[in-house]
């Protein structure tokens, strides 16, 4: 399926990496609200590992709604240490290529003190416009 929403990313923003500026979703589509997902059920405790689960507990939110990886058009990540998150930048591309190949939600990265779950380092929600 081609993915039913349309990136705008006007020129004088800038070309985004990474994410989209913004995403126009069709009419008539469905608006899925996926809560944040945290991975401290992964595996590994460690930041990439964590990210790798959470990204995938949403895709699988989304998957049981119908939809796709390229139906999701909005994107929050929290993250305990913005210095991890930037250090594990590479690593991450290949997490996401994995999950979401090569679509890019409009997305926000938020540092923050601490998330419900002491051991969790990172928090993903998401909006998702289903067909």
């Amino acid at each position: 399926m081609t993915a039913p929403l349309d990136a705008v990313n006007p020129p004088e923003l800038g070309a985004p990496r990474g994410f989209a500026h913004g995403l126009i979703a069709p009419a008539g589509g469905r608006t899925l609200f996926v809560a944040g997902q945290i991975g401290t059920d992964a595996a590994s405790d460690d930041f990439i590992g964590q990210f790798d689960r959470a990204l995938a507990r949403v895709l699988i939110v989304v998957t049981a709604a119908g939809g796709s990886a390229e139906h999701i058009a909005r994107m929050t990540v929290y993250v305990t240490s913005m210095e991890t998150y930037t250090d594990s930048r590479a690593a991450l591309r290949d997490v996401w290529r994995r999950h979401l190949g090569s679509h890019y939600p409009a997305m926000a990265l938020v540092a923050v003190t601490a998330l419900v779950d002491p051991n969790a380092s990172v928090e993903i929600e998401a909006t998702a416009v289903l067909p």
